[in-house]
């Protein structure tokens, strides 16, 4: 999905972004034949601020808005420096949504899922009832609504993973069990009023600060135990996710319909430590045994429609390997891939 030729490291937070940042000519076609402008709802998180300047990048004749609380320092003046107009909103507020500008193209991206055990009614409200009400606002619109593999139920790794034809009943937990709830909004009102949209099922997006990489090779680095019991992952380059997340917008079906969006390998979480424990010169720390069911997702079909990801996973280990011996930033941000009790 990518043509650039890919660096050997990264010296700086600003060339990672830069390079992430950096359209495909595949996402510049795909964008140019997408009318209207873009609206990221949830622009704050991880993943909204490369997205959305990866938007502006591909399509610079387009208005390009975030929304957010911009409660984290300096996100509203970076997303300014690159051409993204911010606009400070708390999403759960009905009124603050009813006047957004109604763009043509809406990628949701809010929701909660650290702390989801802690505040449960929070969790369901911004899992559930935002979902309800931007369905409603935005009906009008194509909606690229972000979720994740939580919603399915563990599965055999010697499957894949997942496909989308898979029920989505996930083992216990509100976080899962809401983000069920989220899509099962998005698909009732897209069926009720024709918006058009992609239930966008990411399953885990990889950057230098944070990541499941990030969390395997941190550990190696700094001698902790690697728990073995979900013992198996699918990784996807955040910039590819990014990518394939806008380029749905040309994809998008009536009613909404899901795509999972992760790298098409099932990696081993033993090989990961393996591999971080060479470069970074450590004997990982390893404990328990491998269950014999995950959660995995099936790319196939996102594969079919965009392609193979431009970032293949040795790049990325590589990568991470030389940003944690350098002991570059980091959001401190575990994934918690390893969770299996859904709480979070």
């Amino acid at each position: 999905m990518t043509d650039k030729k890919l660096p050997s490291r990264f010296d700086t937070v600003e060339a990672m972004e830069d390079f992430m940042t950096t359209p495909s000519p595949s996402l510049v076609d795909d964008l140019a034949k997408v009318p209207g402008d873009i609206l990221v709802l949830g622009v704050g998180g991880k993943m909204g601020p490369t997205l959305a300047r990866l938007a502006k990048r591909a399509a610079p004749g387009k208005r390009v808005m975030g929304v957010a609380r911009f409660s984290e320092q300096g996100v509203r003046e970076n997303l300014m420096a690159a051409g993204v107009e911010p606009i400070a909103a708390d999403l759960i507020d009905r009124a603050a949504l009813e006047r957004l500008p109604k763009a043509d193209n809406v990628m949701f991206m809010a929701g909660r899922k650290f702390g989801a055990t802690g505040n449960v009614p929070l969790t369901w409200a911004m899992n559930v009832q935002v979902p309800a009400m931007v369905a409603e606002v935005f009906k009008a619109s194509r909606i690229v609504a972000f979720s994740t593999g939580n919603v399915y139920p563990w599965v055999p790794v010697e499957t894949g993973g997942a496909a989308e034809e898979v029920a989505p009943v996930p083992p216990p937990g509100d976080y899962a069990y809401s983000c069920v709830g989220r899509e099962r909004m998005f698909e009732y009102f897209s069926a009720r009023h024709g918006t058009p949209g992609r239930l966008f099922r990411l399953n885990y997006a990889i950057d230098m600060r944070y990541g499941v990489l990030h969390d395997i090779g941190r550990k190696v680095r700094d001698g902790e135990t690697i728990d073995l019991t979900m013992g198996h992952v699918n990784v996807i380059w955040q910039g590819d996710a990014n990518a394939v997340a806008l380029r749905a917008l040309t994809r998008v079906t009536t009613p909404t319909s899901p795509l999972n969006v992760t790298g098409p390998e099932t990696l081993e979480v033993r090989w990961l430590a393996g591999e971080f424990g060479k470069l970074l010169g450590r004997k990982p720390v390893l404990a328990g045994k491998e269950a014999p069911a995950g959660w995995l997702n099936d790319a196939r079909r996102m594969v079919q429609e965009f392609g193979r990801p431009g970032v293949p996973i040795g790049a990325m280990i590589e990568w991470t390997a030389d940003w944690l011996a350098r002991g570059m930033t980091s959001f401190n941000k575990p994934t918690r891939y390893e969770v299996r009790d859904g709480k979070y």
